[in-house]
């Protein structure tokens, strides 16, 4: 399992290819801001709400977290993790979840392995892409935004969240 994960890592990273509905996650450990590495994988048996944004304390940012934050309670009702991840340092991170008491993990990924795995990395790989993905318990993709809203992207993702849980088997 970690050897094909590994290889849709690379394949994304080497063809520029974008995780689309269906594909496996790619299984990596990263900085979290709770202190210790997290994965995808140690989620699996729920939803994730895995949302890249550019950098942290940046208006939009900050927005997009902040919406997410004040709909926690609704998405976590739906059976679902909330997870930010960017290239800040873990200290950076740490000081954005502590400013606007995001109460989910935030992951750093200085080395852009996760961005890159999903497609979510500026032209230049200076910063991550503005992208939130929707991965289904047992680690598949289940939906991309592409081009999230930030001051009401909680709402966009609670109403596909519950559509894909109704069509789920």
């Amino acid at each position: 399992m970690k050897l094909v994960a590994a290889l849709l890592t690379f394949m994304a990273a080497a063809r520029g290819y974008a995780l689309q509905s269906g594909d496996q996650v790619p299984t990596m450990s990263l900085p979290s801001t709770s202190g210790a590495p997290m994965s995808l994988s140690d989620f699996e048996e729920s939803w994730i709400v895995l949302y890249f944004y550019p950098r942290a304390f940046t208006p939009g940012c900050t927005a997009q977290s902040c919406s997410l934050r004040d709909e926690f309670g609704e998405i976590q009702d739906r059976g679902a993790v909330i997870l930010g991840a960017s290239l800040d340092s873990p200290e950076r991170q740490a000081d954005f979840k502590a400013e606007h008491h995001l109460p989910f993990e935030l992951l750093s990924d200085e080395n852009r392995e996760l961005a890159r795995a999903f497609d979510s990395l500026m032209r230049g790989g200076l910063m991550a892409q503005r992208k939130t993905f929707i991965i289904a318990p047992g680690g598949t993709v289940a939906y991309r935004f592409d081009r999230p809203a930030t001051t009401n992207h909680a709402d966009e993702v609670i109403e596909k969240l519950d559509e894909l849980i109704r069509a789920a088997p």
